[in-house]
């Protein structure tokens, strides 16, 4: 009896030991269950990602159009003044200060395109700003037009011997206006003086409007007059100084908005671009801004532009 069972635990044994798993075999891929299936695509997920992308079209579209224009072109939401008001405050903010260095600035804003057309031009003052105005004029030597400006009073004149002066004298030039006669436009080309003058806003050219025939025209449109260029959407410039009266300075105002009024009308005759004026706001050197109403007296019925006519 034991040596059967002895001999049935070594057919065991035998048996288990000689038991071997099978030989792994590459399975047809045709008999392989797919474990990664293809969805095609529904009903309602075609018309989720439809969806999407009209929103991601309509964001693009909507950041588009929110950069068009200048932020200006916005009027702000502050308390408007009147003329007198504002200059109550910013004489009192000045208060201190020597007169000969504070001015009053303007700032016009405007409702502009972005990449479009610019407006710049002159604005003659009935009272002048700033009276240190030095004009040299290109001509040819012992032309009318050279005599014209020595006639005017040009500090200085000629073509190829100003050409010299300005080369020489990059960093310290006796004029800060330049105009140009017709018959140079050509030698002023040949010169190459735009890396001295571009930099210093006196190139002459035909935008700034610095190119003429008639010398002595331009120069009485220059004395007294002021350059003003509109960036991104808004025209700075000073106006007057803080000694001027409300008179004066709303004349000033006036031939300033004016003007700028006029340019607007004709870029749109001109390149059918429309610019509508946003907001006028008065500044001094080191006051606030105001918003301007349009309106003169002062809303305070025991001040009158007298009182801010006086020395402060």
């Amino acid at each position: 009896m034991a040596t059967t069972n002895q001999c049935l635990a070594s057919l065991a044994r035998l048996s288990i030991s000689g038991t071997s798993r099978p030989a792994a075999t590459s399975i047809p891929k045709f008999l392989a269950p797919s474990i990664v299936q293809a969805r095609c695509a529904s009903g309602p997920n075609s018309a989720m990602a439809i969806r999407v992308r009209e929103k991601e079209k309509a964001k693009r579209k909507k950041k588009q159009t929110k950069f068009k224009e200048y932020k200006y072109a916005v009027p702000s939401k502050e308390e408007q003044f009147s003329l007198c008001d504002a200059m109550r405050y910013l004489r009192a903010a000045e208060v201190g200060r020597p007169p000969s260095s504070v001015t009053y600035e303007l700032s016009v804003r405007m409702r502009s395109v972005k990449n479009g057309p610019v407006i710049r031009n002159r604005v003659r003052f009935p009272y002048p700003v700033k009276n240190d105005t030095r004009i040299a004029v290109i001509c040819a030597e012992g032309s009318s037009a050279m005599a014209d400006a020595r006639s005017g009073g040009a500090v200085a004149f000629g073509q190829e011997s100003l050409f010299e002066l300005i080369k020489t004298q990059s960093n310290n030039l006796p004029f800060n206006r330049l105009i140009c006669h017709v018959d140079s436009v050509q030698a002023l080309n040949k010169a190459g003086l735009g890396r001295i003058l571009g930099p210093k806003g006196m190139m002459p050219s035909l935008k700034t409007n610095t190119i003429t025939k008639s010398i002595k025209g331009m120069m009485h449109e220059m004395v007294g007059a002021e350059q003003y260029r509109e960036k991104i959407g808004v025209i700075r410039m000073p106006i007057g100084n803080i000694l001027f009266t409300p008179k004066q300075l709303s004349e000033n105002i006036s031939a300033l908005v004016s003007q700028i009024k006029a340019d607007l009308t004709a870029l749109v005759d001109k390149t059918n671009i429309n610019k509508d004026l946003i907001e006028v706001v008065l500044t001094s050197t080191n006051g606030p801004g105001f918003s301007l109403n349009g309106g003169y007296l002062s809303t305070d019925e025991k001040l009158d532009d007298s009182h801010l006519s006086t020395t402060m």
